[in-house]
């Protein structure tokens, strides 16, 4: 296919695909599911070969949001059942952090619900960043704890956070459908104050909220001007009691066409598929690896997910391995040049003036789960296929005293 071949091109020479481009990957059909991972393939092997890096959520405060994110579970007005629970305490947190490491991770994901940090909550997470790091050496630190405010982004950069997290989650011009408490300018300002302030940046997205092809070829290009270390690429959890929970729009061959789109658009930074793999992958998640060099291990923010052990034979099955502590992500020209974990001076994914982790394996202005468009549109019934079966709530780890699945 004369596409692939031109999208595999460029790819490999860090070239902007057009926006035709980028639609006909999301236009091709069920057929052709096959070649177009292939062909993403050959980018992602180019510039991260065979690895996958592993990362590891904690809910450092969950649920109780006075955001109105129409696709998170921790979301004013939400009724869905999840844990609900006031700040970890930084030894709390290390211990939640210590399961994942040990389990293989690379990366630990401090995640807050919330509108965005206090003076003194940006402390309290400082604190949890020291006691995680005095007892792991090469641990990588991704803060997301919403929109921050001058001089917060250099504190927990101080404080020895390597990232900080914030997604676009959709287009600019549907932002307005999903959030109503803040802007897509808002969450724009808070990317380039992470990068500016030398951390690594992540922003990504939500698929499956009822957007069209044009949002997210929207939301991944500018998601490449905005140049991220990491893209993080969440599916919709349709939790119930949030306004998205009928809607389950996802198939397999869907979600992995939009990987490759992220993929083609974003050749040479680290896409994590984030929250709703095992809810609308399913059993084709080991194909996604193809597209893919990061992933979550076991459980997620509010939802449960596969079982780490699961994740890691998965990896070794597929013929893939994980990503050591010591290895460097990122290619070598985006490498540190004495920043954070991934921050660089040179364009990469796109190019920028000012300028972060991908933990928003879940979304939302803390980084939450699912996604959603807000309900000003009565909510239709679900598909008899809705696998909500799959949709599990998480009764473990942070802020329970059960065993964390990692």
């Amino acid at each position: 296919m004369d596409l692939l071949n031109t999208l595999v091109d460029k790819g490999l020479r860090r070239e902007l695909p057009t926006r035709d481009e980028a639609l006909a990957v999301l236009a091709t059909s069920d057929d052709d599911v096959l070649d177009v991972v292939a062909a993403a393939g050959k980018v992602r092997r180019q510039w991260f070969g065979r690895r996958v890096k592993l990362n590891y959520l904690v809910n450092l405060k969950s649920g109780l949001c006075p955001e109105d994110c129409s696709y998170c579970s921790q979301r004013l007005g939400s009724t869905a059942g999840i844990l609900k629970y006031s700040w970890l305490k930084p030894d709390e947190a290390s211990k939640a952090a210590a399961a994942g490491l040990a389990g293989g991770a690379k990366r630990v994901c401090l995640v807050a619900s919330g509108r965005g940090p206090t003076d003194r909550d940006v402390d309290r997470v400082s604190d949890t960043i020291k006691a995680i790091k005095d007892q792991n050496e090469n641990v990588e630190v991704c803060a997301c704890l919403g929109l921050l405010s001058d001089g917060q982004a250099e504190r927990l950069r101080a404080a020895g956070a390597d990232a900080y997290n914030h997604n676009l989650n959709t287009s600019e011009g549907t932002y307005g459908e999903i959030t109503t408490t803040h802007t897509y300018a808002d969450r724009v300002d808070t990317v380039q104050k992470a990068h500016a302030a030398g951390l690594s940046a992540c922003s990504g997205l939500i698929a499956g909220m009822g957007e069209s092809d044009e949002d997210l070829v929207d939301v991944v290009y500018a998601l490449r001007e905005l140049d991220p270390d990491s893209v993080p690429v969440n599916f919709l959890i349709p939790f119930e009691g949030t306004p998205l929970a009928k809607e389950w729009n996802l198939t397999p061959q869907r979600c992995l066409r939009i990987l490759a789109m992220v993929r083609f658009v974003c050749p040479d930074v680290e896409v994590r598929i984030a929250g709703g793999r095992e809810v609308h992958l399913r059993t084709m998640q080991p194909l996604a690896l193809h597209l893919a060099n990061s992933i979550f291990l076991g459980d997620y923010l509010t939802s449960e997910g596969q079982a780490g052990k699961a994740d890691l034979e998965m990896i070794a099955d597929a013929g893939f391995e994980v990503e050591n502590a010591g290895e460097v992500t990122l290619p070598e020209h985006r490498a540190p040049s004495g920043g954070g974990c991934g921050s660089h001076a040179e364009s990469g994914c796109g190019s920028h003036e000012s300028g972060g982790c991908g933990t928003g394996a879940e979304a939302g202005c803390g980084s939450h789960e699912g996604g959603g468009v807000c309900g000003s549109v009565p909510a239709a019934e679900a598909p008899a296929d809705a696998r909500t079966d799959l949709v599990s709530v998480r009764r473990r780890g942070a802020g329970t005293d059960l065993a964390p699945n990692a």
